[in-house]
């Protein structure tokens, strides 16, 4: 199991309340991501944060150096986890990720974070692509009501149509009691 890696995407202080993104269900998507979490720290095996950070003119969160930039206490980095800061949706576009786990010759990521419809998903497809098998923990993910075209899509909805979609690309996407069973 030591090719294995978990990958947190996101879970930083504006998705949760008071932030300047807040996402539906992230309480619960946040305490799923720790409990995968304390089950990687318990058993010895890798773990990798990944941290946005804004640098657009326009971007309203996620802004450098602020409180909601910062990776919310509940998946708190310890020890020399490392925490890889990303400017876009893919995790590993313009980061040294593929190559932190490639010289510790991860084959397999766990995935949870935020927003399952973008930044989860980017990674998710980009890690496929880049041959690792990947379990994506679907409660462990989060989104938010999203409009297009005058019409509103609920974020439960948003959640589930990019679940879905992505369990046609992941090689599992599965529950966090399922996962830890």
């Amino acid at each position: 199991m030591k090719e294995t890696a978990l990958l947190l995407i996101d879970i930083q202080n504006d998705y949760f309340p008071g932030g300047k993104m807040e996402l539906e269900g992230i309480g619960e998507a946040g305490e799923k991501a720790a409990e995968i979490l304390a089950y990687f720290r318990g058993k010895g095996l890798p773990v990798f944060h990944v941290q946005h950070e804004s640098v657009g003119e326009s971007a309203g969160f996620f802004l450098p150096g602020t409180e909601g930039q910062k990776i919310n206490k509940v998946v708190k980095p310890e020890g020399d986890e490392p925490v890889i800061v990303k400017h876009s949706p893919n995790s590993f576009a313009g980061t040294g990720l593929l190559e932190m786990l490639r010289a510790q010759k991860i084959r397999k990521l766990v995935v949870t974070g935020c927003m399952t419809f973008m930044c989860v998903d980017a990674t998710v497809r980009a890690a496929k692509d880049l041959g690792f098998d990947c379990t994506l923990i679907h409660d462990a993910t989060a989104a938010r009501a999203l409009e297009f075209n005058g019409k509103s899509v609920p974020a439960d909805q948003v959640k589930t149509a990019f679940l879905a979609a992505l369990s046609m690309v992941c090689d599992r996407v599965i529950s966090c009691g399922a996962f830890l069973r």
